[in-house]
């Protein structure tokens, strides 16, 4: 019988796991010649981002999965930072990670194990940078976007006329997801935002 408590959010170490099995089983049932985990990856890119002090904060799905407690399979490395020119891009291509394509809101590389990750800039993240939670890495740290904030990045994704409809669906279910494991965060949304989750308004 449920006691109606939420259960602590998973912690770094524990998401790391969880993802890096899913990621082995992902590539396993594809067929992949080559069976890769982001852990790597993602330990060497916050201990950069740290090291050298740039303004950030993890977004996307490993963010929601950090907020949550269901752990899901997801390709890539979210990142929102304050300008591109604070990327330290000679410490990340020293550590093995590879620049590949700068596009209008994204700045694309390929971490160590052909992790993808993306870096993100748009003024509409500045509070949402401004605000990141640290979170304990063994003996570093990540700062993760906080969960309303990561809420309203996603509505304002969903509402984007361009973005594909399986995205745009999966956009809406983290952040159905997010209010369900804290129902206070559906107070602090908009009245559109409310209706574009069919919420009573």
């Amino acid at each position: 019988m449920s006691t109606g408590r939420v259960a602590p959010p998973l912690s770094v170490e524990e998401l790391l796991r969880v993802s890096a099995k899913l990621d082995v089983r992902f590539h396993v049932l594809r067929g992949d010649a080559v069976v890769t985990s982001k852990e790597r990856a993602f330990r060497e890119l916050f201990r950069i981002l740290e090291e050298s002090g740039t303004r950030y904060a993890l977004i996307g799905g490993l963010a929601v999965q950090l907020w949550g407690e269901e752990a899901r399979t997801t390709l890539d490395i979210d990142v929102a930072v304050g300008g591109y020119d604070e990327i330290p891009g000679p410490a990340l291509e020293a550590a093995g990670f590879r620049r590949l394509q700068r596009h209008e809101h994204s700045e694309n590389w390929m971490g160590p194990d052909d992790t993808p990750v993306q870096f993100s800039q748009d003024p509409a993240f500045a509070s949402l940078i401004e605000h990141a939670v640290p979170r304990d890495l063994e003996g570093g740290r990540v700062r993760v976007a906080p969960a309303i904030e990561l809420v309203h990045s996603k509505l304002r994704a969903a509402r984007d006329p361009a973005r594909r409809p399986s995205k745009r669906l999966r956009d809406l279910a983290d952040v159905q997801a997010l209010i369900e494991r804290e129902p206070d965060l559906e107070r602090q949304l908009s009245q559109a935002e409310k209706a574009l989750l069919h919420l009573p308004i």
